[in-house]
């Protein structure tokens, strides 16, 4: 008996709609020779019929805004599915809310887009933030030229697996010091005392789904090594206890929680996200540092940023709390390191004022933004044409899988575009060895 398909009802009816046969017999575009219900193929569509409804059944509960807060100015970049658009208008409407911007990577996200840039004036989102507080990307230039490694990318990749811990709930096999974890008043303002011992523990892991450690060749056939992954379990408990102390939901289709800045949970909440920016930035630079030494030579130039988290900035005059959610900073020469998917190029780039850049509270994307799912992209892919895609490029990879197969990915040049002269492109960075969590590994803790 085949599993339930939660969409199968509503593509079933879309194909009525069209005059099409839901149990007609028709070619798998995804495996040539075979055949599928024609219903399947109503599947996307009828995904993002159910997402519209379900921000329209959000919508009209809302509460009422303040007054001075109601249609906040909204930029969008790039195009995006209608139920995104719709979680990010629904985001607007709750609490004091002073402009947004979804940027072109966006897509939907656990209570606010994924892309989603919200400025709020005295609050602050902890849905916005998201339950990987501060993820991120670090990108550290070496002196080694590409050709001195090229030949031994599967070695460094073996022993980046053996010095790095990927996958779920893990410790990291060699204990860091570092003096994050002397700071008691840091863990005492943030509620988290009891968990620094695990986070002890866990700093330097890099867990699963699309965080990695990636190896790459600029314009000049110099290395790169760049780095996605963010606070880890702290973050993510973090998060999970003051959503729920605010009183907040779980989940895509759910109200943002928004909490007073000055009040005793939003003072707490704020000093636990600022810990948790810490502690990601400590991870980075060591996983950075430990990768370095088993390639060799030394780091020239280095560029790190979150973008889950909340900045206290001034836009307009005024004092805001900017919430990204996936999203980097990008005022005139703050430079951010940007990656595609496995398969394709990075960038470093660099924000440029400009009456767009003002709009976008100067962010730009994060990555190359999502088209499908994880769940629809293992699915619809097969592990041969990952691998085709892959070997084309070039690129080396230990672990991985079909969810973040680069065909579930957006292409990093068409979503940067967009966001026009809001940016500069300083460096191409061409991926040749790639290492993640392998299949199977499940994390509670990736974005």
């Amino acid at each position: 008996m085949r599993p339930s398909d939660p969409l199968e009802a509503r593509a079933r009816d879309l194909a009525l709609a069209a005059g099409v046969d839901p149990d007609a017999r028709v070619p798998n575009p995804a495996k040539p020779g075979k055949t599928m219900p024609a219903w399947t193929g109503f599947r996307d569509q009828a995904r993002a019929a159910h997402q519209v409804a379900e921000q329209a059944r959000l919508g009209a509960v809302l509460g009422d805004q303040p007054a001075a807060y109601r249609d906040a100015p909204f930029a969008v970049f790039g195009r995006h599915e209608d139920g995104t658009l719709a979680q990010m208008r629904n985001c607007m409407r709750v609490g004091n809310v002073v402009a947004g911007t979804l940027c072109a990577d966006g897509h939907l996200g656990y209570a606010q887009p994924v892309g989603g840039v919200i400025a709020y004036e005295g609050q602050v989102s902890i849905s916005g933030v998201g339950f990987d507080i501060a993820c991120g990307n670090m990108a550290a230039r070496l002196d080694v030229p590409y050709a001195a490694v090229r030949d031994r990318a599967a070695q460094i990749l073996g022993d980046i697996r053996r010095a790095i811990s990927f996958g779920v709930g893990r410790a990291n096999e060699e204990r860091v010091e570092h003096k994050l974890f002397d700071d008691g008043e840091a863990w005492r303002a943030s509620g988290m005392e009891s968990y620094r011992q695990k986070a002890a523990a866990q700093l330097g892991t890099v867990g699963s789904g699309n965080h990695y450690v990636d190896l790459f060749e600029d314009e000049e056939g110099l290395v790169w090594i760049g780095v996605h992954f963010g606070s880890r379990g702290l973050g993510h408990t973090s998060a999970t206890r003051y959503l729920k102390a605010a009183g907040g939901q779980d989940g895509m289709h759910v109200p943002p929680t928004v909490v007073e800045e000055t009040s005793e949970l939003g003072q707490r909440y704020l000093a636990a996200m600022e810990l948790a920016g810490r502690y990601a930035y400590a991870g980075r630079e060591w996983v950075v540092e430990r990768v370095r030494a088993i390639i060799g030579g030394a780091i020239t130039e280095t560029v790190h940023n979150h973008h889950n988290y909340a900045w206290k900035e001034t836009h307009g005059g005024r004092d805001l709390w900017v919430v990204r959610k996936g999203a980097t900073p990008a005022f005139p020469g703050q430079r951010g390191f940007v990656g595609g998917s496995m398969g394709d190029d990075a960038v470093i780039l660099e924000g440029v004022d400009s009456e767009a850049s003002r709009v976008s509270l100067y962010s730009t994307v994060h990555g190359a933004g999502r088209v499908f799912g994880r769940r629809e992209a293992l699915r619809r892919f097969t592990r041969a044409e990952m691998d085709d895609w892959l070997r084309a490029r070039g690129v080396t990879v230990s672990g991985g899988d079909l969810d973040e197969s680069p065909m579930a990915y957006r292409r990093l040049p068409e979503v940067l575009s967009h966001h026009g002269d809001t940016v500069r492109i300083l460096h191409r960075l061409r991926p040749f060895a790639v290492a993640m969590a392998g299949p199977g590994e499940f994390d509670p803790f990736k974005d």
